[in-house]
């Protein structure tokens, strides 16, 4: 039930505490118990909701109604009808097992809302008739107040009327990298993108530090994560191109085989063949033509690559995704721990006047430091290691707040130990950071020339710029103490910011002895800056180089992320999403402007995408998709799960990455790397490579058995194959062959071609071509063997046409191994499985004709050497001729 006691034109950030608390028909002491049963029946539990599911039998029956399964039952009757139950079987296996896999991949997505309601809290402590008491996190309503502290997950979404260094984990929901420390006050601003409102609280998020009290505004599907649910269970997942192409393509096979098979069967009515003979003919030529394997083999492709994806660390969560990335043209990837380190780091510092990176700091401490630059290095990285609450835990991992854990690992990169400066520098007061006072101080016990304690105190005190500028007389060099400029620190803070950085300003004090009023207003006053540091998530290198990859295979990389504006364009620049700082960034607000016409017009052209709200990161990806785009979506938190379900393929990250984010999408990173993506649209490419080369080789097959059957009887010949021959050559050439082209390895040059265009139709790049023309000559190579036979006299003419055709596909398949690359090149051991299968195949055709037994249940005769020898001449004749047209392709290449 919608909260209608939102119903003014402000936002819940917008109001005071006291209207807030008044709108919502409230108090400071919480509600009533009656009040909170009243509401708790008018608006609902604060849970999410979930559509009626499918019944698990549902969803299997379901995976019997796509067409060309349903050509291949169609197929398997007709195989039992003749009494071919060994094809009934094998296609009935090959349907049940591709109907078990499409089952488990559908029943696994219906998990992606019961890990989404996992992130709310179990229980919440409330304000109620005046007294705090804990209850279930359903149970909460709007009006409630919740007392808030640190390790809950926040059960609610709720306006905060108090904080105490309260502090939020929000990168799940809004993607922002560091904790975002509350406040209560109002914010004016009515368009405040969901991580800059730092009076509000959501539901899922996680509360890393102080305490805090809200009141509940937003409950159940109502709440921000409410929204997510309900675009999550609101967008369908979109068929891949595999998915398209080989539904298209049992349609049109279907159709086309059974006119096919008609006039045949008419054909030979006409020529006077008897009826039985030629329906049987027909029928079998139709079960023949139908590629039952294809299912096989596409299922065993994507099950080998996703097998081989694994050591790369990329899980396959729905096979159909292994081929997918082969036809990606834009990758949409979250910045924060996808293509960044998900760690703040101190990339610059400003010391004695000047900027340093890691190599700058070095030579600023090398040998030839002055004793003033020892000095101030010294009071600099003591002021980071000491004025601290980071720490290492009993497995040596930093825990804390990231700002701090960046300053701690400076400064132990310097040789400035935490634990060994607290042993001569022990803490003796502090006054802890807060929003208004934006800085914290510690005071610490220090020594005199000669190493004796507590002679003198320092205090250290870090925090905004802004803020610490006013309060600070000094600026510590290398020559000593020197007044502050403004005007010089103003342009180094513009120089950190146009770098995306954020800034922090470090103080110093001496003592002489502790004060005895330890507060802000005394102890915070009279300061001398000793530093800057500016802080970044910095991108991973690895991720660099993959964007370049990217580009080069002719998909573009977009960066779309909740983080502010110069933060990204920094990264993106940094990684090469964007090669100039020009106009190809826009922000969430700016987003929402525009109208649907004038964002489709401009969506092509925008690479980084920054403080975009969940429902916009959506828009992306359907506005690209309405540009005949093809989507990959990356992205770890809660805030990308409609937009990787609704994406081509939604890829999720396996360490950072929530339960929901991975339910939804197609393919996890194990190791959150980008880089891993490349590898597996590598892999990707392959797999859809090696798929197409069976449809070629199967078709090419099919097409040269119906051209052998069809054009005989026009040229005065008798049918030329029995029913036995044609089902025999569709189960020894379809069957291990076909499957060996799935060990297919990557051809030369994959990475180096542009994506296929998702509508690209099976048959383009000439592939209907060949199956025409080649099945064209492999018919007419038969029908000549078939007609010199006659001719000259020999009785095994349809031993010899039956052999000629069943080995002629066997060297297809050999030639098609490469579109353009000749088998000679590539070398018969590089796929040996194929080479196994030809072999086999070979065996079992030689022994249909010199194994006595077998003579009468395939009707065939013992050939002579001459005529084994002539059939395998004429056999030979595809392959030599597939080798030529893969040579005069390399010739026109190098032309």
């Amino acid at each position: 039930m919608k909260n209608t006691a939102n119903t003014g034109a402000k936002k819940w950030h917008q109001k005071e505490i006291n209207e807030t608390v008044e709108s919502l028909g409230s108090s400071l002491q919480g509600l009533s118990t009656q009040e909170s049963i009243s509401r708790l029946a008018r608006h609902g539990k604060n849970e999410l909701e979930e559509k009626a599911a499918k019944s698990p039998f549902r969803m299997f029956l379901g995976q019997f109604t796509d067409f060309m399964i349903l050509v291949l039952i169609g197929a398997a009757i007709i195989a039992g009808i003749i009494g071919e139950a060994s094809d009934t079987i094998a296609i009935i296996v090959i349907v049940v097992i591709n109907a078990i896999i499409g089952f488990i991949q559908e029943y696994r997505a219906e998990k992606a809302m019961e890990a989404l309601r996992k992130m709310a809290g179990t229980s919440a402590t409330v304000v109620r008739d005046g007294a705090s008491l804990t209850v279930p996190s359903s149970g909460l309503v709007p009006g409630d107040v919740v007392i808030l502290e640190a390790g809950q997950i926040v059960p609610a979404d709720m306006r905060i009327i108090e904080a105490s260094v309260l502090k939020l984990e929000e990168a799940a929901l809004t993607g922002e990298s560091i904790p975002v420390e509350k406040s209560a006050g109002a914010l004016p601003d009515h368009d405040l993108p969901l991580g800059d409102r730092k009076n509000m609280a959501y539901k899922g998020t996680f509360i890393t530090n102080g305490r805090g009290t809200g009141i509940v505004t937003e409950t159940g599907m109502n709440t921000e994560l409410g929204r997510i649910a309900a675009m999550l269970q609101k967008e369908d997942e979109v068929k891949t191109p595999l998915q398209k192409r080989l539904t298209s393509f049992g349609q049109k096979i279907a159709f086309a085989v059974l006119a096919i098979c008609a006039v045949v069967f008419i054909v030979g009515i006409i020529r006077g063949e008897k009826p039985l003979p030629m329906l049987l003919t027909a029928i079998s030529l139709a079960v023949a033509a139908i590629p039952e394997a294809l299912p096989a083999v596409v299922t065993i492709s994507l099950a080998l690559g996703a097998k081989k994806l694994v050591a790369q660390n990329t899980l396959i969560r729905k096979l159909p995704a292994v081929e997918t990335l082969g036809s990606v043209t834009y990758i949409c990837s979250d910045k924060t721990g996808t293509l960044t380190m998900n760690r703040m780091t101190a990339e610059e510092i400003y010391l004695d006047g000047r900027i340093l990176d890691s190599a700058g700091l070095a030579a600023f401490a090398g040998e030839g430091a002055s004793p003033g630059q020892k000095a101030l290095l010294r009071y600099f990285m003591a002021g980071l290691a000491l004025s601290n609450d980071a720490r290492t835990d009993e497995n040596g991992a930093l825990a804390g707040d990231p700002t701090e854990t960046a300053l701690f690992s400076l400064a132990e990169a310097n040789g400035y130990k935490k634990k060994e400066l607290e042993s001569r520098h022990s803490r003796v007061n502090e006054l802890p950071f807060d929003s208004e006072r934006k800085c914290m101080t510690t005071l610490h016990e220090w020594s005199d020339k000669n190493g004796n304690k507590g002679v003198k105190y320092v205090s250290f005190t870090k925090g905004a710029l802004d803020v610490l500028i006013e309060k600070s007389v000094n600026i510590l060099t290398a020559d000593g103490p020197k007044p502050v400029n403004k005007e010089e620190l103003d342009r180094i803070n513009t120089a950190f910011a146009e770098k995306g950085m954020r800034i922090l300003c470090h103080c110093m004090k001496e003592w002489d002895a502790p004060p005895g009023d330890f507060s802000a207003g005394s102890v915070e006053t009279g300061l001398t800056i000793v530093g800057l540091t500016g802080l970044l998530d910095p991108p991973r290198e690895e991720a660099r180089e993959a964007v370049a990859l990217c580009r080069a295979a002719g998909i573009k990389p977009v960066m779309i992320t909740g983080d502010h504006p110069l933060t990204a364009r920094t990264i993106a620049h940094r990684l090469g999403i964007i090669e100039t700082k020009g106009h190809n960034i826009i922000s969430g607000r700016e987003l929402e402007e525009l109208s649907l016409e004038e964002f489709e017009d401009h969506v092509e052209h925008i690479s980084v995408y920054a403080r975009v709200a969940p429902e916009q990161k959506l828009k992306i990806v359907k506005a690209l998709q309405d540009k005949g785009q093809f989507v990959a979506m990356t992205g770890d938190g809660v805030n990308d799960a409609p937009a990787l379900k609704r994406a081509d393929i939604g890829v999720a990250m396996g360490i950072t990455g929530t339960d929901v984010s991975k339910e939804a999408a197609h393919m996890i990173l194990l190791d959150d790397n980008f880089a891993t993506i490349v590898k597996a649209v590598k892999a990707g490419r392959r797999i859809f490579d090696n798929i197409r080369k069976f449809i070629k080789y199967t078709m090419t097959s099919n097409s040269g058995e119906i051209f052998t059957i069809f054009l005989a009887p026009f040229l005065g010949l008798p049918v030329p194959l029995q029913p036995i021959h044609i089902l025999w050559i569709n189960l020894v050439t379809d069957g291990l062959p076909g499957l060996a082209l799935a060990a297919e390895p990557a051809e030369k040059g994959i990475m180096d071609r542009p994506p296929r265009s998702p509508k690209e139709s099976i048959f383009a790049q000439g592939l209907g071509a060949h199956i025409i023309w080649v099945g064209l000559l492999m018919g007419f190579s038969c029908i000549f063997v078939q007609a010199w036979s006659i001719s000259t006299g020999h009785a095994h003419w349809q031993t010899m046409v039956f052999t000629a055709l069943c080995l002629s596909q066997m060297g297809h398949v050999l030639a098609i191994r490469s579109d353009r690359e000749s088998l000679f090149t590539q070398g018969l051991l590089s796929n040996k499985p194929l080479l196994g299968a030809f072999a086999l195949t070979f065996i079992l055709q030689i022994a249909t004709i010199y194994v006595p037994f077998l003579n009468p249940i395939f009707k065939t005769e013992p050939l002579t050497a001459a005529e084994l020898f002539f059939t395998l001449a004429l056999a030979s004749i595809v392959f030599v001729a597939v080798e030529i047209e893969k040579l005069v392709k390399r010739k026109l290449k190098r032309s």
